[in-house]
């Protein structure tokens, strides 16, 4: 009679698959207890913390309302920067709004919102200062930041200016396009 040494070699050929199990294990409560969000997620979890936007535009505090998207990469790209901005700037509220809410969609009519990431600036007393479309640097947005809370001139940067004020009625053969496009057309 011959015996097989199953017992002893059962540990043996398990223990790889046990050690995966064990690393499978504490990956998952690692993702679990950070929240289960990736650290790519930023514009969401700035979006959780931001103020609700006539809270922001009421307190006596300048006010940077960025139109994001969670597709867009530029806004994606842009996130650690305006994370950055805060940090530094906290005398500066941040508002965030996703163009795919469509409870959104009155401002993103409002102030035209065309492409993104989009920036309407606001001084302390809620009173628009003007724009920036694009993707920003975190030097450009601190720039902007002083210039709000300053009250000097926006700095002079391509895509952001101040808001002209035109009257619909002064131009009646122009026709109004913008409804017609919206910040998800440039697909």
């Amino acid at each position: 009679m011959s015996s097989t040494p199953a017992g002893p070699e059962f540990p043996g050929k398990r223990l790889p698959q046990l050690v995966l199990l064990l690393v499978a294990i504490v990956v998952v409560a690692v993702v679990w207890l950070e929240g289960g969000r990736p650290e790519g997620d930023l514009l969401d979890q700035m979006a959780r913390r931001s103020l609700p936007l006539e809270q922001a535009l009421g307190n006596g505090k300048p006010t940077v309302i960025e139109f994001y998207a969670d597709w867009c990469e530029s806004c994606r790209t842009m996130a650690p920067g305006m994370e950055q901005m805060v940090e530094d700037h906290p005398q500066v509220d941040l508002v965030l709004l996703n163009v795919d809410n469509p409870s959104w969609q009155p401002q993103v009519q409002r102030w035209n919102v065309n492409g993104i990431p989009h920036l309407q600036l606001f001084d302390a007393n809620g009173e628009s200062r003007g724009q920036s479309i694009g993707l920003r640097q975190p030097q450009e947005l601190s720039a902007i930041a002083v210039a709000l809370e300053t009250g000097e001139p926006l700095p002079t940067l391509a895509g952001i200016g101040a808001i002209s004020s035109l009257d619909p009625t002064s131009e009646p053969s122009r026709r109004d396009i913008s409804s017609n496009v919206g910040p998800r057309s440039h697909g």
